[in-house]
């Protein structure tokens, strides 16, 4: 009898126990605590900073709010907890966040997107034709970098005020990609032949990559990906020397040898909170951890935000309406069901 009053004192303590670490874990936005995000203002950080604050509001009755801000003030606001997620963090680009993860202020949860990559591309009517557009294919064995020397190759591209040379379409000057490919261009030998044409904003960037291809016209350019750019068009990306640390070194230091070029490093994009955040919310945690979109999708949402000129709340509502089996499995049966009453 003794041993069986024990085992129900025990079992009794640790129902107890128990229920006050689920009520615990529970309670970030029980006690009525705000989740803030960081107000990223590029194309995918915004379109996923809606989904997500959209998911913890209708499904889990969070309190959510954004603050604006440049990407490496919200890293700082997120390392001292003014802000608690930062919904597209790329991994090890950046030094303040860099420093917030040695210092244990941060930390990173789940993967936003897999895949993301940069590169230089090409329309891919220029490799493979497209027989829908009458088009033929006009290089049909491009396919690295190593060929932009090629005579026949620089003048696909010829620039249209240096007709003797190709045009090779570079990030606007002050953005850190415009930097790298200009070193990259040396390090190639393609200095000489190719104007490394720089547009005066993204923008302008944007527009020279859709009127060449919609006109059906060869162009060669630097781009990244989740973009709408990607999610419109079909393109190629050229292969390059396998990334490596000492080269990519060089190639990123104002004083760096130019001597030889290689591909961009890989890219880790996750969720980065806030550490106290993290300990305080596990069921929010949890939540991220799940939470990785597709490619493809991140894409066609951005092609429609472009497209139909909607802005990134009414991207993210028409991702939750219509992708409920992508973002179904992140969350509970009870949220996902709360969340889609709440957009009908």
């Amino acid at each position: 009898m003794l041993n069986d009053k024990l085992k129900y004192t025990i079992a009794a303590a640790a129902m107890i126990l128990g229920g006050s670490v689920g009520s615990a874990q529970a309670s970030y936005c029980g006690d009525g605590k705000t989740v803030t995000f960081a107000g990223i203002d590029w194309e995918s950080g915004s379109f996923i900073t809606e989904v997500m604050k959209t998911i913890l509001e209708k499904g889990y009755d969070c309190k959510v709010d954004s603050i604006p801000g440049n990407s490496v003030t919200l890293e700082q606001a997120t390392a001292n907890n003014d802000v608690q997620i930062f919904a597209e963090e790329w991994i090890g680009r950046s030094d303040v966040w860099n420093a917030a993860s040695a210092a244990g202020k941060v930390k990173s949860i789940g993967k936003t997107f897999v895949g993301a990559s940069e590169g230089w591309f090409v329309p891919e009517y220029l490799v493979k034709g497209d027989a829908s557009r009458g088009i033929e294919a006009k290089a049909p064995d491009l396919k690295s970098v190593d060929q932009l020397s090629n005579p026949e190759i620089v003048e696909l591209f010829k620039d249209p005020e240096e007709p003797s040379k190709g045009r090779f379409l570079n990030c606007p000057s002050g953005w850190t990609c415009e930097g790298v490919n200009t070193a990259k261009l040396e390090a190639y030998k393609l200095g000489e032949t190719y104007v490394n044409f720089r547009p005066g904003t993204g923008t302008a960037l944007d527009a020279g990559i859709s009127s060449a291809y919609l006109q059906g016209e060869p162009v060669l350019f630097y781009y990244w990906n989740p973009t709408a750019i990607m999610g419109k068009f079909k393109l190629v990306q050229l292969e390059e020397p396998t990334y490596d640390a000492e080269c990519w070194k060089e190639l990123t230091s104002a004083s760096g040898k130019r001597e030889a070029g290689c591909a961009f490093p890989a890219v880790e994009v996750a969720y980065g909170i806030n550490s106290t955040f993290a300990e305080e919310a596990p069921e929010i945690v949890s939540i991220l951890e799940k939470a990785t979109f597709p490619l493809d999708e991140v894409n066609a949402s951005l092609a429609y935000m472009v497209d139909e000129k909607a802005d990134a709340p009414a991207a993210a509502a028409r991702f939750l309406k219509t992708k409920g089996d992508v973002w179904g499995g992140w969350v509970s049966p009870e949220a996902k069901a709360k969340i889609e009453a709440s957009l009908n």
